[in-house]
């Protein structure tokens, strides 16, 4: 298993593994992601800024990141734990519906610390849904801690918890 930078070959496969997690939520009554989000458009603005990662085993992918300096406007109001030093945001993580359960985003949160590490920055970030109830619990196992709520109307009335980890 490896995590590496997607490439524009990615996109389409990228494009339907998201859509099957968004078809396994709505399932479980989880409305997180929809027809509006996340889309090519998205995935290939992640591309074009080398934030996409996907992780592969057996040249299959099975999960697949964001790792970005970029803090979206959406979190202007947060109170997050502290402003000193370099942030980078986890956004968009998603493993294979028939995968999940078997470390691949344990695998991916390892990668996305260590590079974040590496790379400098002070602050791991990210928001998850609130309704998404084991989400939320494996970000708090890995030490996040849980601070404000923000929304994203387009894709649900509940809100997305906002967590950071200092590193």
């Amino acid at each position: 298993m490896k995590v590496e930078k997607a490439t524009e070959q990615d996109i389409s496969i990228i494009k339907n593994l998201t859509e099957a997690c968004a078809r396994d939520m709505i399932s479980k009554g989880i409305f997180q992601w929809n027809e509006h989000y996340p889309s090519r458009a998205v995935f290939e603005k992640d591309l074009e800024r080398g934030e996409l990662f996907k992780l592969v085993e057996a040249n299959q992918i099975r999960g697949i990141m964001v790792l970005s300096d970029i803090e979206d406007p959406e979190y202007d109001g947060v109170k997050w734990s502290g402003e000193e030093g370099t942030k980078i945001y986890v956004h968009r993580l998603a493993v294979d519906p028939e995968y999940q359960g078997m470390g691949y985003a344990q695998a991916l949160m390892n990668f996305a610390q260590v590079y974040a590490i590496k790379e400098g920055f002070s602050w791991m970030r990210l928001d998850t849904f609130s309704q998404n109830k084991r989400n939320n619990i494996f970000y708090q196992k890995l030490g996040f801690t849980r601070l404000g709520d923000i929304f994203f109307p387009k894709q649900s009335e509940h809100p997305f918890h906002c967590y950071d980890l200092r590193l």
